[in-house]
């Protein structure tokens, strides 16, 4: 059996963290198995759909490195899930409904008043059928077999389908409904393994019995917990963390993989530069029962992590002209995100203006200018430069160090100075210090 996962997103929007989530741990058992992931683009919505999406939806798996093995439109399937629905009717697992929303929504109402469950009530055959109205369809699931399985994350599952009501699996307009095509789609792609939120515990519950209908053995099924934020339900707000925001913000797509493959699990989320070790220790039986909290403040400490351990191989074709290998190394421990190296250029290279020097610091600043000038720039001119300074001036320590860094840099923190002032040109040095 090759292992065969699939992410089906629904092209009615952008991508954020919580799908995500989904896709990066679909195409982590597929690779760890040495199996096939699959993308699914659920589209049988045709008004809401855009191309937008679709191509938005490539590009993010692209960016996040998820690669995919195949993909497949449900819109281009419809002739399949017509014949595969003809044979359902035919063995009389499909069946006409006819009543309206509010009349279901009234029957609703009474069977709770009466403290019964809110379960769809069988109309009797030979039951009158209403003239010149569309029926919907409902799926006949079987009364008499409790629905069982054994979730990769939640352990055995029970479900008794007399509790539970047939559900619909196409409108009166014959449009469809997700339960009914991602079955067909799962058979007809080999899929081995469904891993999903939790959310759908229900739906497969009732998709086990459509697969068994249509004669085909369900696939493993893996339920996640579901992402909230340290305050509680974080639903509203992951719409707005999107691939784009987290793009803006400087995020590196290993960060946001490192996080969202651990997230939930009991293994710790780690400062990794690339997802074979993710893959490799993937484990459904790992995950735990409780929701997943996902955290904007550890993303970004866990993209500083990262950036500094990338090697410049990696982001050179993302750096400015301006920084090399060597310059890279020596800027990268203290970046946020990897825009910020931009803002080192006219540090190393100008147009560089260094800021007004307090009074109290002028005189290490003209003991400075005065010794850079003799100072071999190829042996270590920092050390150098301060112990000539202090000879001079008598400064050390604060008010020697931080004078210097401000005018070479114009910055009060930043870089090792002994591995950055080297890269500065030596007359360049010179005159930042010489400035008054």
């Amino acid at each position: 059996m090759t292992v065969t996962t699939r992410f089906a997103p629904s092209p009615t929007g952008n991508l954020h963290v919580g799908n995500v989530r989904t896709a990066l741990h679909n195409w982590m058992w597929a690779r760890r198995h040495g199996g096939r992931f699959l993308l699914r683009i659920d589209d049988t919505d045709l008004e809401r759909s855009k191309e937008e999406y679709v191509e938005g939806i490539r590009a993010d798996l692209a960016w996040l490195g998820l690669d995919i093995d195949g993909e497949e439109r449900q819109s281009a399937r419809f002739d399949l899930y017509e014949a595969e629905f003809q044979k359902l009717k035919a063995a009389g697992r499909v069946y006409a409904c006819y009543e309206t929303p509010d009349e279901l929504d009234i029957r609703r109402k009474v069977l709770l008043s009466r403290g019964l469950p809110p379960v769809y009530e069988r109309k009797p055959d030979g039951a009158p059928v209403p003239e010149g109205v569309a029926p919907h369809w409902r799926f006949r699931l079987d009364h008499d077999a409790a629905i069982e399985w054994t979730d990769l994350v939640r352990g055995p599952q029970h479900f008794e389908p007399k509790t539970m009501s047939d559900p619909v699996v196409r409108r009166a307009d014959g449009s469809w409904l997700y339960l009914l095509p991602s079955v067909i789609d799962d058979i007809a792609m080999g899929i081995t393994h469904v891993v999903r939120g939790e959310d759908h515990v229900s739906n497969t519950a009732a998709q086990i019995q459509m697969f068994e209908a249509l004669g085909a053995a369900p696939p493993a099924f893996a339920h996640e917990a579901l992402l909230v934020g340290t305050e509680g339900k974080l639903s509203k707000r992951l719409g707005s963390l999107g691939m784009d925001n987290l793009r803006e913000q400087g995020i590196e797509p290993i960060a946001l993989v490192a996080l969202l493959a651990r997230l939930g699990t009991s293994d710790p989320v780690e400062p990794v530069t690339h997802a074979a070790p993710l893959v490799e220790s993937i484990d459904f039986a790992r995950f735990g029962r409780a929701p997943a909290r996902f955290n904007e403040a550890e993303l970004a400490l866990l993209n500083q992590k990262i950036l500094h351990h990338l090697d410049y191989e990696t982001v050179a074709n993302r750096l400015p002209a301006g920084i090399d290998a060597v310059r890279w190394h020596a800027i990268r421990p203290n970046l946020m995100t990897l825009a910020e190296a931009a803002e080192w250029v006219p540090v190393f290279d100008g147009p560089f203006t260094p800021p007004v020097p307090d009074a109290g610091d002028r005189p290490v600043l003209a003991a400075a200018a005065a010794a850079a000038t003799e100072l071999d720039w190829s042996a270590d001119p920092w050390h150098a430069l301060g112990a000539a300074v202090k000879e001079a001036t008598g400064a050390k320590g604060r008010a020697l160090f931080l004078p210097l860094r401000r005018a070479l840099t114009g910055r009060d923190h930043g870089p090792d100075m002994a591995e950055l002032l080297p890269l500065i040109a030596k007359d360049a040095a010179v005159a930042r210090l010489s400035a008054q």
